[in-house]
């Protein structure tokens, strides 16, 4: 298992897929929050890679699914099953899980200021949502299911990041009474380039009134790529052993350095650090350090009870006591030339 990066900083694709190919090779598999911007990279991923029996886009919009069916031609592939629903409807979920193999949960309620505003539509989302995922998961015999986390959930200081925090309590907590029929485990990872939400596009926007909006000069974030963040998830699918927390090692960037890149003539104003945001993020605290093994190109956060044990804990190595994955003493950087290759292809496919 690996997310390689070929030079410190840098966001290579070369990323290894191993023998998952078990489970999604005639499997069925069904994704959560399908229309999104994951899981629509993840859709594209699989139909490249595997051949799974039936893969099942579980979304609550129709138009993006409809949108989806011209992208993926039905004609040209018949694996594919589209389910209109919402995972806060646990009789529907129920109905959708039926002989599927392998869950990826990533439908969610993520925009910070919304969540802020609005908490218990969050809270019905991304916890109720996921307790349902959970059981129809277990009462379904699922085999694998894999729950997607974000930086947000380490000590968390908005509703949002603190609804991640729970949805991973719930999926790790899951296996003890799943009775080894069906393993859980979560992905957690930092800022996607470009998806939904993201600055860059905001960037991209504003660079057409010459002036970009900044939060805080001193703001650093990890990032990651969809693909690098789809070919993760398919990697931690097929190693997982159920009561993981995966996190990969990603670099991290500076707001600054972004805004330069996007536009380097452009006006910086400063607007200040909105509701529910911090200065820098963590992918692994202090607290959580006691658990952790470095495993190479990645992280296992483990569950902190005794009994637990993986293969894959076994193979890493402890990390030091009160020692912190944080986006602002990262090893790994995007310089600025990297960011303009980022912002290149994200312009090209936008």
């Amino acid at each position: 298992m690996s997310l390689k990066n070929t030079q410190p900083g840098s966001l290579s694709q070369d990323v290894k897929v191993g023998g998952g190919a078990g489970v999604l090779n005639g499997g069925s598999v069904l994704v959560t929050g399908g229309t999104g911007s994951f899981g629509q990279k993840f859709v594209e991923t699989v139909l490249q890679r595997y051949k799974p029996r039936r893969l099942i886009i579980l979304s609550r919009d129709e138009l993006k699914q409809y949108e989806m069916q011209q992208v993926f031609d039905p004609a040209k592939y018949d694996c594919l099953r589209y389910f209109l629903g919402d995972v806060r409807d646990k009789n529907r979920l129920y109905r959708a899980f039926y002989g599927v193999d392998v869950v990826v949960h990533a439908a969610a309620l993520k925009q910070v200021p919304a969540a802020e505003y609005n908490p218990f539509e969050v809270v019905q989302t991304n916890i109720i949502g996921t307790q349902n995922v959970i059981d129809a998961a277990i009462d379904n015999g699922v085999q694998k299911v894999i729950a997607l986390s974000t930086d947000k959930a380490v000590n968390p200081v908005n509703l949002y990041g603190a609804t991640k925090l729970c949805l991973e309590k719930l999926v790790v907590a899951a296996n003890s009474y799943a009775g080894g029929r069906t393993r859980f485990s979560v992905v957690r990872y930092g800022n996607v380039v470009g998806s939904r939400g993201s600055v860059v596009p905001v960037f991209l926007k504003q660079k057409k009134t010459g002036t970009l909006t900044v939060t805080d000069e001193r703001m650093s974030r990890f990032w990651i790529t969809l693909e690098q963040g789809v070919s993760f998830v398919l990697n931690c699918i097929e190693n997982m052993q159920g009561g993981e927390v995966f996190v990969p090692k990603i670099p991290s960037m500076r707001i600054m350095d972004l805004a330069q890149t996007v536009c380097p003539h452009c006006e910086i104003r400063f607007i200040g650090v909105r509701p529910g945001e911090k200065l820098h993020e963590l992918l692994i605290s202090k607290d959580e350090a006691r658990n952790v093994v470095d495993c190479g190109d990645f992280f296992v956060v483990k569950p902190s009870f005794p009994f637990w044990m993986s293969k894959i804990e076994q193979q890493g190595q402890p990390v030091p006591e009160e020692w912190e994955y944080a986006s602002n003493t990262n090893e790994q950087w995007l310089e600025k030339g990297q960011l303009q290759k980022l912002i290149n292809q994200f312009s090209q496919h936008s």
